[in-house]
């Protein structure tokens, strides 16, 4: 059964990722073939095991959007559990008893109950009493089963988690700083939460199953480890766990310490249950806790050290950040050597000053934080300008709450979005430079305009000793900064960020003047208007970024770094003029679709994303699938080609 399992979960990942490839990103990763087959060996598996998990695409889960969350009392009372940072305290706990000992994960808690095989509902835990209900949002969850084999009614909680690697992608696509989530917790309980379940949808929930509440008529020979082998074998994902006595459990304990920081899923420490589950029945439970369990979080390991300067850091959104650096410590088995303030407000609090004594530790043993300021010399030297730009600051008052902002609406540390263009595959195909490391450098002044991404060099030792930097990182950037200095017109065109003007629109306005980047740059409104595609709109944008002061100064320092290839005019026969195309799937004759495109434009044709009356070819090297621009284009009898059909026609 758990081989079966596993192989279910790999072939739901497997066409999920398919599905998006398909469907989202105009590219296959498979065959329409090899997709059925794997869809058919699901779909018998499925079968045989009773489980249909909640991403398989055998089931069909709508969206839908409520105006509130309806309430609904538990059935049993949810309590909270008693807590100890004494490991001894476990021996203590333990006795003589067998336990499970697990992660006590930092999400939100939900109460699952089937009946007949079925999901029926999901409950958040609410105040204990009373909690929310959430069925629709839980159906999209990543992992949650919508059917399992047992037939008789389940409930069974567990916790709702998104991992930390999830937190800092939605984060990163939060603009305003002030409107990013503080956690993964928080996160997790916003999405789980959310009226319109489309958008838990997109969180990547996982559900994670810790307690069985009642299932009935199912022998578990008294063992909380035979429920959570049951539970295994119903579809759910567990907690992990170890099972423990006395002896072992504080060898165990040091285990899941040591696997702290490179465990995705957040954890506020661990929990410890009794695996005889009469025993600790039996026991009963006070007014708060139940007496079957007790949680563990680990004693936070402080440590003093001196104050050596506030580093303020901008984002995009003008906000700056107040960030402490002193002299390196040893936490948790790193060193540690910067912690984030926050906000003016934590510092005023802190009364904190450069040189002061202060105590740091690891929130969950993962993020720096300062617990205390033992010298409190008082917070004196806000900058008065911004540190990118050096516009005037000022200091808001928002929820009271202060916070620094630079006023300079043309920051450059606001225009991380036109770095994080320029740096893209389809410009200067840049790797290295994330949209949150672009933001680093920023903030620490090393880029202030295209051409000084050139210039990194100048900062390789700061950059070489940053936090997810070091020789080899560096070295792997500046490959990909010296490789970027070669380019070409188009890509140049595209980089600039010049409003309306995407990859196509960029070669055809490089192509109508020869690809001269001069003749370009000088081009008038109404020669650029008359380029089939752009317009009045388009053209207007594009004269008036190239006559804006600012941006010459600023191309033709990056002209002094760069290297334009030449490309040689078109003379080739204009085949196919005013015909319209449409490319999928995976090509075998040019390194990629991109290039397949280049050609069919350079023809005279024009390609688009979708099949539509428009459309004059598809090309496809599956001819037969029955793929969704396959069928669309035999409903509207366009012609479906290979490529090498395309090469025939050429």
């Amino acid at each position: 059964m758990t081989d079966k399992m596993a192989r279910i979960k790999e072939l739901v990942a497997l066409l999920d990722r398919a599905s998006k490839a398909y469907y989202q990103q105009d590219t296959e990763i498979m065959s329409n073939h090899e997709y059925d087959r794997l869809y058919d060996e699901l779909e018998a598996l499925e079968k045989e095991t009773g489980v249909v998990l909640s991403k398989s695409p055998t089931v069909n889960v709508g969206y839908e959007a409520l105006t509130e969350l309806p309430k609904e009392r538990h059935e049993r009372p949810m309590l909270s559990l008693a807590k100890t940072k004494e490991p001894e305290e476990l021996r203590n706990f333990l006795k003589d008893q067998k336990a499970l000992l697990s992660w006590k994960l930092d999400g939100l808690t939900i109460v699952l109950t089937y009946r007949d095989g079925m999901l029926l509902k999901a409950v958040t835990r609410g105040n204990g009493e009373v909690g929310e209900v959430i069925t629709n949002n839980a159906k999209v969850f990543r992992n949650i089963p919508h059917v399992i084999p047992y037939q008789g009614e389940l409930v069974l909680r567990g916790e709702a988690v998104i991992t930390y690697s999830e937190f800092e992608r939605i984060n990163e696509e939060i603009e305003d700083a002030k409107a990013r989530y503080k956690n993964p917790r928080n996160l997790c309980s916003g999405s789980v939460r959310q009226l319109n379940n489309e958008i838990t949808a997109k969180r990547n929930v996982d559900f994670f199953a810790f307690a069985l509440v009642k299932a009935e008529d199912v022998d578990f020979q008294n063992s909380r480890q035979q429920q959570f082998i049951w539970l295994t074998e119903q579809g759910f994902d567990m907690v992990e766990y170890r099972v423990v006595d006395a002896d072992s459990v504080l060898d165990a304990v040091q285990e899941f310490a040591d696997k702290i920081d490179k465990n995705d899923y957040p954890s506020d420490g661990l929990v410890v249950l009794y695996d005889d589950i009469s025993y600790g029945d039996s026991l009963g439970a006070t007014s708060k806790f139940p007496r079957n369990a007790i949680a563990f979080k680990w004693e936070d390991e402080v440590q003093e050290t001196k104050l050596l300067e506030i580093e303020w850091s901008p984002s995009r959104t003008g906000l700056i950040n107040p960030v402490a650096v002193f002299e390196p410590v040893e936490l948790e088995g790193t060193t540690v050597s910067r912690a984030s303030v926050h906000n003016i407000s934590i510092m005023k609090g802190l009364e904190l000053g450069i040189g002061d004594c202060i105590a740091v530790y690891k929130a969950n043993m993962i993020i720096p934080q300062i617990s205390d300021n033992l010298t409190r010399s008082g917070v004196k030297d806000i900058p008065e300008c911004c540190p990118v730009c050096g516009a005037r600051t000022e200091i808001r008052k928002v929820n009271e709450v202060e916070s620094l902002y630079c006023v300079n609406p043309r920051c450059e540390a606001k225009a991380i979005k036109s770095f994080t263009l320029f740096v893209s595959r389809d410009a200067m195909n840049i790797e290295g430079l994330s949209e949150s490391t672009l933001e680093k450098f920023i903030a620490r002044g090393f880029i202030r305009q295209y051409a000084d991404i050139f210039r990194l060099a100048r900062f390789r030792d700061e950059i070489v000793e940053m936090e997810g930097f070091g020789e080899k990182s560096y070295q792997n950037l500046q490959d990909s900064v010296s490789k970027a200095r070669s380019t070409n017109i188009i890509r140049l065109i595209y980089s600039l960020g010049i409003p309306n003007i995407g990859v196509a629109n960029a070669r055809m306005i490089a192509k109508a003047f020869d690809y001269d980047f001069d003749k370009v740059r000088h081009a008038a409104a109404e020669e650029l208007s008359e380029i089939d595609g752009v317009g009045d709109v388009i053209a207007q944008a594009f004269t008036e970024y190239f006559a804006d002061e600012g941006n010459k100064e600023r191309i033709d320092t990056l002209l002094t770094e760069i290297t334009l290839e030449k490309i040689e005019t078109e003379t080739s026969e204009q085949i196919f003029s005013g015909k319209t195309f449409v490319v999928t799937g995976s090509v075998e004759h040019f390194a990629n679709r991109n290039e397949l495109k280049a050609l069919i434009e350079s023809k005279g044709g024009k390609v688009t994303g979708s099949v539509t009356t428009k459309t004059d070819y598809l090309i496809n090297n599956d001819t037969a699938s029955n793929s969704s621009k396959n069928k669309k284009a035999k409903e509207l009898s366009i012609p479906i080609l290979s490529e090498e059909e395309f090469l025939a026609m050429i």
